[in-house]
């Protein structure tokens, strides 16, 4: 399993090369999977934090993220998430359990 930066863009410019054809929903299901795959890796690799920018918008992204986390949160792969202290368009996550 390749190790995950420590940053990841969420947006979906930053994941597609071309948004052409997809719809808003589309594009945040990428975002997410984009998510579920650096997380996953982090946890492999023993990551001690990670954190994914989300960015601002209407909060929709935002909102997916954060669900996205909690499950990972109740499922005990991860100890804790929180918005960045210097950026609130950022989540970390602590994967220390």
């Amino acid at each position: 399993m390749k190790r995950p930066p420590s940053e990841v863009d969420l947006h979906s410019q930053a994941i597609l090369r071309n948004t052409a054809g997809f719809t808003a929903e589309e594009m945040i299901d990428e975002s997410i999977e984009r998510l579920r795959d650096c997380l996953d890796a982090a946890i492999y690799h023993d990551y001690a934090e990670i954190r994914f920018i989300h960015g601002r918008g209407k909060g929709v992204l935002r909102a997916r993220v954060y669900d996205e986390l909690a499950y990972y949160k109740r499922e005990g792969r991860i100890a804790s998430y929180h918005p960045s202290f210097q950026n609130n368009d950022v989540v970390v996550v602590n994967l220390g359990i």
